[in-house]
């Protein structure tokens, strides 16, 4: 591949297919480099060059490496501005754009971490993120903004959001509010996500097919 190639590292059903939807978003070519977690590839020496945790999703562009679910949005949507899925620079949603693209991972993901295994969050002086209800009232007052998270301009942070509420109400570690029921069904119906639910379904056949081979 040439010096301006995207190298994606994917696994199904996981974190890293938000980031496959936002590159159907987005309409950008890439090469699809696929972990089956099943065989544990994302332990092998090959891949932990490129993150040592072991973790997706992971890219390669033009020679640099992005990890962090958050990042990897910050940046993508930044590198390939046609579709204008982020505010740009200047603009005054650069500001709660980027703020909502970090609450994710510096907030939400922790409260849903700690209510998921019945962890009482730290005390208020050294939690990231200060109580799950905290978390989930603001997230449903932003979404009371609507239809998207930051009215009627849809951003890559609504690639990222819809997919989060979806699997975590689907596994019922988020109440499911009116705000966030209407929110996710107004993400998930846009073509990309069909897509990306078709590809990793036949990347999951495959792969259960690869681990029952090896006697998994």
């Amino acid at each position: 591949m040439n010096d301006n190639s995207l190298i994606f590292y994917h696994a199904p059903r996981t974190r890293a297919s938000a980031v496959l939807t936002l590159l159907e978003e987005l309409d950008v070519p890439y090469e699809l480099r696929v972990l089956n977690f099943q065989l544990g590839e994302q332990r092998q020496p090959e891949y932990l060059t490129v993150n040592p945790l072991g973790k997706v999703p992971a890219i390669v562009h033009n020679g640099a490496l992005v990890t962090e679910l958050g990042a990897i949005f910050i940046y993508l949507a930044d590198a390939f501005p046609q579709k204008g899925l982020a505010p740009a620079i200047g603009d005054s949603l650069r500001g709660p754009y980027l703020r909502w693209l970090v609450f994710y991972g510096s907030a939400f993901e922790p409260a849903v971490t700690d209510r998921s295994m019945n962890r009482e969050p730290a005390p208020a002086s050294r939690s990231p993120y200060g109580d799950f209800d905290g978390v989930m009232a603001l997230i449903n007052a932003q979404l009371a903004k609507g239809p998207y998270l930051f009215g009627e301009r849809f951003t890559a942070a609504d690639i990222l959001w819809g997919t989060a509420l979806r699997w975590t109400v689907g596994f019922g570690l988020v109440p499911e509010t009116e705000q966030i029921s209407a929110y996710v069904e107004r993400i998930t119906t846009r073509p990309c996500f069909a897509r990306v639910a078709q590809t990793d379904e036949e990347l999951l056949k495959i792969h259960e097919a690869a681990a029952k081979a090896n006697g998994g």
